[in-house]
This record gives structure tokens, sequence and C-alpha cells, in this order.
């Protein structure tokens, strides 16, 4: 993530010692040239898989950073799409890769920021596709009506406590219409002793003493949204839920998916 694109060690740094939201709002500028931002291999396998569900008139991105989701909701929903983020700073770079046009969605505060403005000078709003509009929102505290037939969210949830976890579901469970579906992909835990078990884990620990030494916390945990867990949570939530295997991501020595898609449906 070192390139000359991305950020420094000096501004990580500064980054790691803010709150989640600052943080954020500092690495935005940048977070397209990190690790950081989901790989386009796991956004088009989850394309492919989801357009079998559809067809889509509506779609929210859960926690849109810089946009990449927003990016596969305009592929497969036909009239609005919808990001919500609660870093200003995020926001302002997906505002400017997707300016919004036209009507929002349904919602109970006046909370929805857009439409946006044009995008860099010389360069015209993009025209395919459904519109999209920006919400600066925490999601835990969804504002919409339900009003949307597709949720969907990309490497978000360690930011969020295990005790959050069922509130947050709770909250784009009412934003969904009946019928709405809420997907996202959940990796195959690394095996036990691998390089990535060890980094995983390391990077946990060292969060926790960050968290342990230093205020305001930085919730980014990675070992804490265990598949069993979300499942029980998602149907405490009032889902409907199954799994579908993401192929295209490959398969381990055992034969099983590397990924699925979690899809979790308001009947």
């Amino acid at each position: 993530m070192f390139t000359e694109q991305g950020p420094t060690v000096r501004e990580l740094a500064v980054q790691a010692l803010s709150s989640i939201e600052h943080g954020y709002d500092l690495l935005a500028p940048k977070f397209d040239h990190t690790p950081y931002r989901t790989p386009d291999r796991v956004l088009d396998a989850v394309t492919d898989e989801v357009r079998r569900l559809g067809p889509f008139g509506t779609g929210l991105d859960v926690c849109c950073g810089t946009g990449a989701g927003v990016g596969v909701l305009r592929q497969l929903c036909r009239e609005r799409v919808v990001g919500v983020d609660f870093s200003a700073g995020m926001l302002a770079e997906a505002r400017a890769a997707f300016p919004p046009e036209g009507e929002r969605p349904a919602v109970k505060g006046p909370v929805v920021e857009g439409p946006a403005a044009e995008g860099p000078a010389g360069e015209a709003p993009v025209a395919e596709g459904p519109g999209v509009d920006w919400v600066r929102a925490d999601a835990r505290s969804l504002p919409f009506a339900p009003a949307f037939d597709l949720a969907l969210s990309f490497g978000a949830f360690g930011h969020f406590l295990p005790a959050e976890r069922f509130g947050l579901f709770a909250e784009v469970y009412g934003s969904l219409r009946p019928g709405g579906q809420f997907v996202f992909p959940i990796g195959a835990p690394p095996p036990v002793g691998s390089r990535a078990y060890w980094s995983l884990l390391g990077f946990d620990v060292a969060m926790r003493v960050r968290n342990a030494l230093w205020r305001p916390r930085f919730v980014m945990y990675y070992r804490t949204f265990r598949l069993g867990d979300v499942l029980e949570d998602l149907t405490r939530a009032g889902f409907v839920v199954r799994l579908m295997p993401l192929t295209e991501l490959g398969r381990r020595p055992d034969g099983s998916p590397r990924a699925r898609l979690v899809v979790a449906t308001r009947e």
C-alpha cells in the first residue's frame, strides 16, 4: 500500500490514532490505492451471482466508502441506487465518482446529501445506469423507510463490535421492502497456522492493544465476523438466510468454496 499513490506510513499512523470516522476522512483521498478497497474480482463475482436473483429496482450500499458497491448496484438496479456512510471524506470521493441525478428514495429524515455536484472540472455526470444519491448516516441508525429491493455491503463489518451486529442487521431489514434481499460475500477462515491466520491474529491483537491504551477507539477486527454468529443474528433480525458459493473466487484444497455469498431475504 506504500506506493506513490497510496498513503505513507506516517499518514497511516495518524489515521490509526484517530477515531474511525476521522481516520477514514483522512484516508479517503487515497483509499482506492490501498488493499482495503474490495478487489474487482470480488465485486465481479458478487455481481454475476446477484444478477441471477433479480431483477431489482432500487439498491442500497451499506457503508459504501468510496462507492465500489455502488458500482455493482448500478449494474443490477433499474431505478435508484443509494450509498450510505458516516465518513464525509469517503462520501466526497464517492460523489465525485458517481454524481447522482433525479429523485431521491423515501427517507425518514432530511439527511440525504445531494443531488451531488458534477465531477471534476470538464467531466460530465455519469449518465449510464440508474441515478445515485449519497446519505451521510451511521449504519446502526439508518434513516430509510422500507424503500429498497436490494442491499449489499463490502468489507465493512469489521468496524462493528459483535454486540452491534444484530442492530445493524435489523436496520437493514427495516430499509428493505418485503421480498428485498441483503447480500454480502464472506470468506472462508484461513487454515489455523497459515500465514494468513497469523497475519489476521496479529492485526487483531495489535488493534486490541491500541484500543486498550488509546482513545478514541478504532474498531477494526477481522476475526469477529464468524459465519455461524452472522447467520444467527440475521435470523434474529427477521431474515430468511441462504448461502451461495462464489465459485469464481476458487475453492480450497478440500473442495469447499473460498468465499460464499450470504443472501438474507425479508419475507
